[in-house]
Order: C-alpha cells, then structure tokens, then sequence
C-alpha cells in the first residue's frame, strides 16, 4: 500500500522511511567530508601537487551547486523511489570506479557523484514530506538533514582514520558499501508509487514558474549566508584549537564532534517547533550565531570556555535548517521538486564560500579569530531578510 501523506500518523515517531533518507545521505555526505581528511596522501599517491589535489573538492562542490537544480527537472516524472535509487546508484558507481582510475578519472567520477547526490539529497527531502502530515513537514526534513551533520561530524572524521589504517581509498570503500546499504533500505522502506503526496501532476512549466517567486531566493539568500556564517567558525576550529588554545591533539577531534552533539539537538528543538514558528526558529538561531561567533573570539583562547561555545554554536546552527526547509516548501507546496533541489545547492554555496571568505581575510594578516567575526557579519546580514519573510508571509 501506498503511503501518503494523509496515511502518515499524526503524532509519535515519524515514518521508518524517513530515517531511511537520512542513513542514505549520512553515507553520501560522507564522501564530501572525508576527502579534506585524506588529501595529502591522494596527492602524493597519485603524484599530483596538493592544489590539484584540491580541485577534486572543488569539483564535488561546484557539480552539487550547479547540477542539482538540473537534474531535479529532468528526473521530475520519474516515480521518487526510483530516482532515489538511481541517483544513490550512480553515486556509487562514480565513486568506485573513481577510486580504480588515475587523477582525471578521479576528477570526472567526483563531478559526476556530485550531481548524483544533489539530485539525491532535492529528491529525498520532497520524499521525506510526503510521508509525514503537513504539520510535521519541518521536522522530517530535521530528520534527513540531520544524516548530513552526522556525515560532516563523524562519517568523515571516522572515514579518514579508516584510510589511515587501509591507505586512502579504504574510506571511500566504506562508503560505497553504506550506499549500497541506502539503496536497499530505500527498496524495502519506501513505497514504489509515482510521485507520492504531490497535489497535481508533476509539471517542469509550474516548478519553473514557482521558481520566480521572491520569497523564495529571500530564502535561498538566508540559507546562503546562515550555512556560511556558522561553517566558517567551524572549518577554521581545528586551526585554532591548535594555534590558539593549544589543546592536545588528541582532544580536538573530540571537541569538534560536540558541534554534531550540538547540531543533533538543534534539529530536534528545530523540527519541532518549526512547522508552527519557522520565523521564530530563524531568528533565534541567526541572532545565537551572531553572539556564539562573537563570543568564540573570546572564548578560544580558554579550553573551559570554547568547549560550550562550540556544543552551543552546533545547535544554532541547526535550529534553524529544518525551518528554511519548512519555509520553502510552503512558498513552493505546489511544485517543490526544482525549489528543493536549490535549496541542496544554497547550502552547498555556503559551505563552498567560506575560503574564499576567509582567505579574503588572513592573506592579508589578519588574526585567525577573524573567522567568527565575518561569521557573525554573515548572520546580521540575513536576520533583516528572515524579518522581511515574516512580514510576507503574515501579510
């Protein structure tokens, strides 16, 4: 039988299906973060520069920005499962096959996977709101973008130590294998229907028409600056745990995993109370943001102070995530799919900019700390667009 949303139940755990989308895009997800981990030795095995190197991170975030709006159109009538298994497919295939190739074949299998897990991540997030009632629309997408924190926190940190037992490649293996994983859960934990709880046929001339609403890209741009703004701090924290409060090495992977204890909390407060107060949920983890980066300039220079910080910057960070997604999916109920799948690649150009940003600051001598400050400039700028979201949306 066929779920939908008038199927799903109103109160208590959310649909198994949903936690299913989340495991797939924690195993996805994983392959995004664990390349940072391993990047010296891909660089010295397949003889290439450390900048080149890089460019294979590059090129996953640039296909995920660029790709996945693309792809969502394309794959609009195919039934959702289906697209969720094809895109997870792909992915894994790209990423094997990389793995067995040299360098330019590396390259092209990381473009490609990229554009997979957009178009899995847009596809998963419309699936998971289908398979819940209106009500809870924020807190099941909470549950899948939580498999990306937990993907950024752990997946990848555990991947890297993994290829340091099993040189590189070993982590990478690991995670074809969850995705395949993902692909079988997906198979047995989601229905196989057409599209399931869209209110019309899927339609390319609706979701582009959607696509041309204002509020909308008010809300990519506050998605755009929010993800930036707390991403910068936290890309930089192992830096200045080092550098700055000089902790024990052995202590700073530690300390980092208390932004996912942190970013596990802020999407259950924020599912929870988004569906009804998203306004609420943005400007509360915007403004804490604000205070927590600011505070972090301060506090890194004492173990006994930036330990909370970071637990409590990790939870502003994602208070707020489940509500843009609960806002996007209001302005575009009717036609969700391209609105989502923008959505993936706001969040994606807010992680892609912070080194720019930040690069911006320290060539030209600027302290480490000097991270958190733009951070919290990032997070000013978008509280006056949340406060005119509301005011649109009220009126």
């Amino acid at each position: 039988m066929e779920l939908t949303q008038s199927s799903a139940p109103a109160t208590g755990r959310l649909p198994v299906g949903v936690y299913l989308l989340g495991f797939s895009l924690f195993a996805m997800g994983t392959a995004e973060f664990l390349l940072a981990g391993v990047l010296p030795a891909v660089a010295i095995d397949l003889d290439v520069s450390l900048s080149s190197a890089g460019f294979l991170i590059t090129a996953f975030a640039l296909a995920v920005v660029i790709g996945g709006p693309p792809f969502a159109v394309l794959s609009l009538r195919w039934p959702r499962r289906t697209a969720l298994v094809a895109t997870q497919g792909v992915f894994a295939v790209s990423v094997a096959v990389g793995l067995l190739g040299n360098y330019e074949i590396l390259l092209v299998t990381r473009a490609i996977s990229g554009v997979a897990y957009a178009g899995f991540f847009a596809v998963a997030s419309v699936t998971a709101i289908s398979l819940v009632t209106p009500d809870r629309n924020a807190r099941a997408s909470g549950v899948v973008v939580s498999g990306l924190s937990l993907a950024m926190v752990a997946g990848g940190p555990a991947g890297t130590l993994l290829s340091h037992f099993t040189e590189w490649r070993g982590g990478f293996w690991a995670v074809v294998v969850l995705t395949l994983a993902g692909i079988a859960g997906c198979l047995l934990g989601l229905p196989a229907g057409p599209a399931t709880g869209q209110a019309a046929t899927p339609s390319v001339s609706r979701e582009l028409t959607t696509m041309r609403k204002p509020m909308l890209w008010g809300i990519f741009a506050i998605t755009i600056l929010t993800t930036a703004a707390y991403m910068i701090t936290f890309n930089y924290l192992a830096a200045m745990l080092a550098g700055i409060t000089a902790v024990p090495e052995a202590w700073i992977p530690a300390i980092l995993a208390l932004f996912g204890v942190g970013a596990f909390a802020g999407l259950s407060v924020g599912g929870r109370i988004s569906d009804r107060r998203p306004h609420f949920a943005l400007l509360t983890g915007a403004s804490a943001i604000v205070v927590l980066s600011v505070v972090m300039v301060f506090a890194v220079g004492h173990v006994w102070a930036v330990v909370p910080t970071v637990l409590l910057l990790g939870i502003a960070a994602f208070v707020l995530n489940p509500a843009v997604y609960g806002r996007v999916f209001a302005i575009a109920a009717e036609a969700p799919t391209l609105a989502g799948a923008t959505t993936v690649s706001a969040f994606q150009l807010g992680i892609s900019i912070t080194p720019v940003l930040a690069a911006a600051a320290l060539t030209q001598g600027a302290a480490l700390t000097s991270v958190s400050w733009i951070g919290a400039a990032l997070a000013v700028a978008a509280v006056p667009l949340i406060l005119l979201d509301r005011r649109g949306s009220s009126g």
